[in-house]
């Protein structure tokens, strides 16, 4: 998987646009991931990841930066040996893509506004 764009509200992964927050695994893309609460990223939000368990999660807090991703969240995922980035949406998609080119097992967790 390649993201091949994103601006605020879009996203264009191997060439198909999606408008809301998504999931990206290595062979597959979540189109309709939300959380419990909209701007906060809690540990229950990312259960599929956690059963994927790639070596990194990348995670897009959104164009302005305005989803918290709580230490709790961080310290558990750390706990299931996944190593976490977390970036603002745009900064997030470069380093998925730069991951992704190095072979890395990677998963990217996006908020696409805010």
């Amino acid at each position: 998987m390649v993201i091949d764009d994103y601006s605020f509200g879009h996203i264009r992964i191997d060439g198909k646009d999606y408008t809301s927050d998504v999931i990206i695994y290595p062979d597959r893309v979540n189109p309709q991931w939300w959380r419990k609460e909209g701007h906060r990223l809690d540990l229950e939000d990312l259960s599929e990841v956690i059963t994927a368990a790639p070596q990194v999660l990348v995670i897009g807090t959104g164009y302005f930066g305005r989803m918290k991703v709580p230490q709790a969240t961080l310290d558990a995922m750390h706990a299931q040996n996944i190593k976490t980035h977390v970036r603002r949406t745009r900064e997030a998609v470069e380093e998925f893509n730069r991951l992704q080119r190095e072979a890395a097992s990677v998963v990217a967790a996006l908020h696409l506004t805010c």
